[in-house]
C-alpha cells in the first residue's frame, strides 16, 4: 500500500479548490484546502507534503506566498497554477525551487503527474 500524503491547495476559486481536492483524494492522499494564502499561513497544523497554489489571488499572490514560506524555512514542494502565465513569473517561482508551473485550466493527468513527482522525489 502506498503512503498517504498531505496536499495543501490554496486557491481563491471555490470550484478549483473542490475539483483539486477530489483529484488529490482520488490518489489516496489527504487534501487540505484554503481560500487564501493568509488562511494557509495561519494554519498551525502539520506542514503539507506538497503545496498546490494559484498565482493570482487577492492580498497575497502565489509567488509572494512562496517567498514567505522560503523565508520561514519551509522546504516542501510547491506547484503553481495560473490563468495568466508570463515567462518572468514562471522563471521567478521555478528559480526559487518551484516543482511545476501549470496553466489553467489545468489538465487533471498533468496535475496528477506533477503531484506524484513532487512527493516522491
Amino acid at each position: 500500500m502506498k503512503p498517504s500524503y498531505r496536499i495543501a491547495i490554496v486557491d481563491d476559486d471555490d470550484g478549483v479548490r473542490q475539483s483539486l481536492s477530489s483529484l488529490v483524494r482520488s490518489l489516496g492522499h489527504e487534501a487540505r484546502t484554503y481560500a487564501s494564502a493568509a488562511a494557509f499561513l495561519a494554519d498551525e497544523g502539520d506542514a503539507p507534503d506538497c503545496l498546490l497554489t494559484d498565482m493570482q489571488m487577492p492580498q497575497m499572490s502565489g509567488d509572494q506566498l512562496q517567498a514567505e514560506l522560503l523565508a520561514r524555512g519551509c522546504a516542501f514542494p510547491m506547484i503553481f497554477m495560473t490563468a495568466f502565465p508570463t515567462d518572468a513569473l514562471r522563471a521567478r517561482v521555478m528559480e526559487r525551487g518551484g516543482r511545476a508551473f501549470l496553466v489553467k485550466p489545468v489538465d487533471g493527468e498533468a496535475m496528477l503527474r506533477c503531484i506524484e513527482e513532487a512527493i516522491t522525489s
